[in-house]
């Protein structure tokens, strides 16, 4: 975190316990990941650290989505439960027909733990959530955008957020290859499985894949699925960005994902492409 003071939170304690939704926005250069491991820095052990500091309580996370080291995320979703103690009530008493959460005080809140966290993480967001949202479990889809700067000259003010690729890439094999992952699948040829767990199902349904230029040598790849596994989406792109060079063509991109082996893949596309865009409910 930053050596920034917060605002005071001000207001008094949480009547109970208040269950809350935050989106979070983060750059992942400086990150090994979100999820928390000990002796390194974890987005998720950045905003933990904070909540308690900005409420006083101790606070576990649930996240929409475990991101890798170096993957960024626009849209990260995070949900969490402030015990009873928490500081969030503003210091007006509530009235007999406003909710028992005041919005003023989730927007100190928020603005609190950008002031120790930003730049590098940003809450967009607070809101109060049922008892029952996950952020995880909850979700029904999520949206991943990856970004190809596609130039013999490197961008120097898009290197932490995209892929560098030099060779020119031909862009009707990039959508069609694009199109042979829409539909229901098993990707075992584009995940990593977890140690020990050779019996864990790795199909999984995406929604859409497409390439689109934002700008001039800008490309970038969004894909939505119901689910993804680890570092699927990394797969996909180092596949794909092959195609676009002229090394398979789209049938043989068919014939990766169907032979479920994830041997034949070439490189891994980088990490800094990578962003969580956002997640569906």
């Amino acid at each position: 975190m930053s050596g920034h003071e917060p605002p005071p939170a001000g207001g008094s304690s949480a009547s109970g316990p208040v269950h809350l939704r935050m989106t979070v926005a983060y750059d992942g250069a400086g990150f090994h990941g979100f999820a928390e491991n000990a002796g390194v820095r974890t987005v998720a052990g950045d905003l933990r650290v904070a909540l308690r500091t900005v409420t006083g309580a101790p606070v576990e996370i649930a996240c929409a989505g475990r991101t890798d080291t170096g993957v960024h995320a626009h849209g990260q979703v995070i949900s969490c439960t402030l015990p009873d103690g928490a500081v969030l009530r503003s210091d007006r008493p509530a009235l007999a027909d406003e909710p028992d959460t005041d919005p003023a005080a989730l927007d100190r809140l928020r603005t609190s733990l950008n002031a120790l966290l930003a730049p590098s993480v940003v809450v967009r967001e607070v809101t109060v959530a049922d008892p029952s949202f996950d952020a995880r479990f909850s979700a029904r889809a999520r949206t991943y955008r990856y970004h190809v700067w596609n130039s013999p000259v490197p961008e120097v003010f898009l290197a932490r957020t995209s892929w560098w690729v030099a060779d020119p890439l031909d862009r009707a094999v990039l959508d069609a290859s694009a199109a042979v992952l829409v539909g229901e699948h098993d990707f075992s040829t584009f995940c990593r499985r977890p140690r020990g767990a050779d019996d864990v199902s790795l199909v999984r349904r995406v929604l859409s894949a497409e390439w689109s230029e934002p700008e001039p040598e800008l490309l970038r790849f969004t894909i939505t699925a119901t689910a993804f596994c680890h570092q699927m989406v990394r797969s996909i792109v180092g596949l794909l960005v092959a195609a676009g060079r002229g090394r398979r063509t789209p049938d043989q991109v068919r014939e990766a994902l169907e032979a479920r082996d994830r041997s034949t893949l070439p490189t891994l596309a980088p990490p800094q492409g990578l962003t969580l865009w956002q997640v569906t409910y």
